[in-house]
């Protein structure tokens, strides 16, 4: 199922989306949403599903309005709830993201209201693009990054549900490895992987390793998959694997749209190591246009929802089945240029569906 989180707005741009399901059942979704990214008219934006039911409109629920009256812009906003407890929406207010700071706001109605918004201050940044996990033992791991001194990845954590942070890091970047906006991923072995955005000279995604919860990591390494210097997502499934959602791609490979931005991609591990194509979910090579900023859940029914930035005009979501992807071997991360996963069978079943719009 393919759909789109809204048809028009009144803010023309919006990028960086986050999902989350309630205990009900109804989801949100969360992005930012202005004239442009940077501009100080961008605000977080929220719309609703609920359980049968089609997304409401985007409303705002956080600005970036300071005391004095200056207004500047908002980032990345990420959606969590902790077991049993209150929503949390994390978001980003400053200039650029080599000046912002952390901000909260908290929900105790299922997103219907919320608190006034709160400085995470101590030098927090909050989840800097994705949704942070919580072991059995109740501890909160958010994935963050600064990028002030350079791209540097670092660990947010929380033993009491949110009320205080400690930060761990940051961590080693082995061969100067310039990284931001991890994903974390965990292991019934106990260990958990971080999966990293990293600088356009790179060109592969960097992942790091704990065997203790979080408080120390292994140093920054490249692993087998590209990365085209933009954000991914992943979860861990139920059934033990690993589903990544990111742009295949380097930021300067022919044919991959703006920016190594025009394809994005599903795949799937066991053990995080070796990685199997399992869905194209959006491909163009049009000047200018994107897929970007995947975030990735899944809901208490198994199937697994997507969101993403649709040529910064619209928030694309995707329900999908686990169970019944396709998952092909990549050697050495190279993504099967035949097949039912292959960039010519999307183009295929592209053409096949615009054929049958058409007649309708």
């Amino acid at each position: 199922m393919e759909e789109f989180i809204y048809e028009t707005a009144s803010f023309p741009s919006c990028h960086a989306s986050t999902i989350l399901e309630l205990p009900t059942g109804d989801l949100l979704c969360a992005f930012f949403g202005g004239t442009a990214e940077r501009d100080p008219d961008v605000e977080i934006r929220l719309s609703r599903k609920a359980v049968g039911g089609k997304w409401t409109s985007p409303v705002s629920v956080a600005d970036g309005v300071q005391s004095a009256g200056q207004r500047l812009p908002t980032w990345n906003p990420v959606l969590f709830q902790a077991r049993g407890g209150n929503i949390m929406l994390f978001y980003k207010v400053g200039p650029s993201p080599s000046q912002w700071w952390g901000m909260i706001k908290t929900s105790n109605d299922g997103g219907c209201t919320w608190s006034e918004a709160r400085r995470l201050g101590d030098g927090l940044i909050g989840p800097v693009k994705n949704k942070p996990i919580q072991t059995a033992e109740g501890i909160i791991l958010s994935g963050s990054s600064t990028e002030n001194d350079g791209w540097r990845v670092h660990l947010e954590r929380s033993m009491d549900e949110g009320k205080t942070w400690q930060l761990i890091g940051p961590l080693e970047s082995g061969a100067r490895i310039g990284a931001i906006q991890p994903a974390l991923l965990t292991y019934s072995d106990g260990r958990i992987q971080m999966l990293c955005r990293t600088r356009s000279e790179h060109g592969s995604i960097a992942q790091s390793w704990s065997s203790d919860g979080g408080l120390t990591w292994s140093e920054l390494e490249r692993s087998s998959l590209p990365n085209n210097n933009s954000g991914l997502d992943g979860v861990t499934l139920r059934d033990g694997r690993q589903l990544l959602v990111y742009n295949h791609s380097t930021r300067t490979q022919a044919g991959m749209g703006d920016k190594g931005r025009g394809i994005l991609n599903a795949a799937l591990s066991r053990d995080g190591a070796r990685w199997d194509a399992a869905l194209m979910l959006d491909y163009t090579d049009a000047p200018g246009k994107q897929f970007s900023y995947p975030a990735v859940i899944q809901s208490r029914d198994g199937l697994v929802h997507i969101v993403y930035t649709w040529h910064r005009q619209r928030i694309k979501h995707v329900v999908l089945d686990p169970a019944r992807l396709e998952s092909v071997p990549m050697p050495d991360g190279r993504w099967p240029a035949e097949g039912p996963v292959s960039l010519a069978a999307f183009a295929a079943c592209q053409k096949a569906s615009d054929a049958d719009t058409k007649k309708e």
